[in-house]
């Protein structure tokens, strides 16, 4: 029986792990799970199972591999880097995948906080869009200066955490358009991403997410 990957039916924090799964080829069922409709968007429909599957801690993504059971997306992709090998190769590498990883994971949650900002309760949307988009470039160069001329962000070697930064940088792409633009390195990083044969043989299939980046519920979704 194949793996399980589940979560929500759209990118957000599982697909990172979708897009590694396809890079390395392993075969696996994408499971979604989907909220009721507005004005509700009951979460009972993924609640009624939640605690049934087996896994400590249960939440979405979770990863079921025969006795192996795992919820939390970053706990979820290291355990298959270092099943499929892409994970660092030298402590300076796992350095800066480290710092990338945690970094990634803020720069997710502070995006999420805005486009999730009525469900959140955390107040005037547009304001809070605005305020994100002026702060944007300033955390942007951060990321463009930590890269430098290195092919990836451990450095010559891909590994896990660009299959996270790709993601993010991708839906602040739809988010902000053209956010990308003023640092060539980062244009340059997100080209050779989607050139890998892998990932633009799943791009180009129908197994792929486009839209939407977030929720039913969400202010933003990018559909």
């Amino acid at each position: 029986m194949a793996p399980v990957l589940g979560y929500w039916d759209m990118r957000g924090l599982a697909h990172p792990i979708r897009m590694l799964l396809h890079y390395v080829g392993e075969e696996f069922e994408d499971r979604r799970h989907t909220p009721g409709p507005a004005p509700d968007f009951s979460l009972d429909p993924w609640l009624k199972i939640k605690f049934t599957l087996g896994v400590p801690f249960p939440n979405l993504p979770y990863w079921i591999d025969g006795d192996t059971k795992l919820a939390q997306s970053h706990a979820i992709i290291r355990h298959l880097a270092r099943k499929h090998n892409l994970c660092p190769k030298s402590e300076a590498e796992t350095i800066r995948c480290d710092v990338i990883d945690y970094q990634v994971n803020d720069f997710t949650w502070d995006l999420i906080y805005v486009c999730y900002n009525d469900f959140f309760k955390m107040g005037n949307y547009e304001q809070r869009r605005i305020e994100y988009l002026d702060k944007l470039p300033s955390k942007l160069k951060q990321y463009s200066d930590f890269l430098g001329d290195f092919p990836w962000f451990a450095g010559n070697n891909l590994t896990y955490v660009d299959f996270m930064a790709y993601e993010i940088f991708e839906t602040h792409r739809a988010f902000a358009p053209g956010c990308l633009d003023g640092f060539q390195n980062l244009t340059d990083y997100m080209d050779r991403f989607e050139a890998l044969p892998a990932i633009r043989k799943y791009m180009q299939s129908e197994e792929f997410t486009k839209k939407p980046y977030f929720n039913k519920f969400a202010n933003w979704r990018g559909d």
